[in-house]
């Protein structure tokens, strides 16, 4: 039931906050020469992430003359491959919470159902670690391509003691890191959910028949052992009537004899 519940819902944080980001900084440059100052430079980056197609103009301290820069990083690979993961994880609970509910019969059937709900969750763990290790990664750097002192390194204008440059405004990325969060949250969540699946398959029920039958196959040949044999029965020496207490047909014939 947690899996029917929590499973479309952490994969939806987990893809919204990652896949649903926009932000920038902001960038202060003043000159020497203060009419060739810009105290408001933006630059806006969103998701895939792709920095490096990301441009800016910024004043060079040299007359009105502006230089054009990019920022540097591409990190569109391990972000689109953590917010493809949730996706298809919600895609898949779905489904399997539309066939728990109603097609239970189906879902059992020759226990086909259980078994690829087991390799599926197996495959959807592991993938969880991977998109959610690569894309925590994948922010860390972002975080060092994005910061304000990084990016004014790039420009020339700071490269010269005369000019001012300073960050105004750094980026918020407390969203990200909540889907990085949400990222290992489903994997503890669907690795948990291994076992509950494991034991609806055939394999569970199968490895869990075997020891009761060797107890019954023991007590039976415990029951017949020598300690429950009726050892004084028939066939002990003990049991057996004496010898002299039988009449035999000879015993017969004397005795009919003497009465004559």
């Amino acid at each position: 039931m947690c899996m029917v519940i929590f499973a479309p819902l952490f994969a939806i944080f987990a893809f919204a906050t990652c896949g649903g980001y926009s932000g920038g900084l902001r960038l202060s440059v003043d000159c020497a020469n203060k009419t060739e100052s810009d105290l408001n430079i933006d630059i806006a980056f969103a998701y895939p992430f792709r920095l490096h197609q990301v441009n800016f103009d910024v004043p060079t301290c040299e007359g009105k003359r502006r230089e054009k820069l990019f920022l540097i990083g591409d990190f569109s690979s391990s972000a689109e491959f953590f917010v493809t993961i949730a996706v298809f994880a919600f895609l898949y609970s779905l489904a399997a919470t539309v066939v728990y509910i109603f097609f239970q019969n189906k879902y059992r059937e020759n226990n086909r159902g259980p078994l690829i709900d087991f390799i599926v969750t197996v495959v959807f763990s592991f993938m969880w670690l991977v998109g959610s290790s690569a894309w925590a990664k994948g922010l860390s750097d972002l975080k060092v391509a994005t910061d304000p002192d990084e990016v004014l390194l790039l420009m020339s204008a700071c490269k010269q003691q005369t000019n001012k440059c300073m960050p105004v405004h750094r980026p918020v990325m407390s969203s990200l890191n909540t889907s990085v969060v949400f990222g290992f949250l489903n994997f503890i969540l669907w690795a948990g959910n291994i076992w509950f699946v494991f034991k609806e398959t055939g394999w569970h029920s199968s490895g869990m028949r075997h020891p009761p039958d060797t107890m019954e196959k023991q007590s039976s040949s415990f029951n017949q052992g020598g300690y429950n044999q009726d050892n004084y029965g028939p066939t002990g020496g003990y049991n057996q009537p004496a010898s002299y207490g039988q009449i035999t047909g000879d015993d017969v014939f004397i005795a009919g004899g003497d009465l004559e």
